[in-house]
């Protein structure tokens, strides 16, 4: 059964392994496997991640997990980016638990925790363009278009371009 956590220093590795193991299968198809690689060591190393678990503030929510036992199968976070809008800055799924609705629960989880803690009023989220399971998911939800800009981050980064959803919550 799976349970939907605020993460803690033990669902740290977990949440290092989800993360990796769904950037690379997300995006094989997408970017360099070189780039994604990069892309992990930025953000996705125990030592970001444990300081990401134990710091939660405003702009940076915490992570909230999905927990089957003691294994981490999906992960999430973000934070406010103005008085009234917050973003969901990551969320991945052990890429061999999709279509259980784990990400729902995440996304509800997320929501709940930035409009009772922070009193969000809009979620953004930015979504590969090209990201066949993203794009979907988010519409899905009922996100509404926005508008496309470049990556940012490093120079091959801006040769990417983002989509930009929004919705009221």
């Amino acid at each position: 059964m799976v349970e939907i956590l605020k993460a803690e220093p033990p669902h740290v590795e977990g949440i290092v392994r989800v993360c990796s193991e769904g950037n690379r299968t997300t995006y094989a198809e997408l970017y360099p496997a070189d780039y994604i690689e990069q892309i992990i060591q930025q953000f996705y190393t125990q030592e970001r991640i444990m300081d990401e678990v134990t710091y939660t503030g405003k702009e940076w929510g915490g992570y909230i997990v999905a927990v089957d036992g003691e294994k981490v199968v999906g992960a999430c976070g973000g934070g406010m980016i103005d008085e009234e809008a917050c973003e969901l800055y990551v969320m991945y799924l052990d890429p061999s638990r999709k279509k259980e609705g784990i990400g729902t629960k995440l996304l509800e989880a997320f929501v709940k925790q930035q409009k009772e803690e922070y009193g969000a009023k809009k979620l953004w989220v930015s979504v590969q363009e090209g990201n066949e399971q993203g794009i979907p998911f988010y519409e899905a939800k009922g996100f509404e278009f926005s508008h496309s800009q470049r990556g940012y981050g490093s120079k091959e980064a801006e040769t990417y371009t983002s989509l930009r959803y929004w919705k009221n919550i």
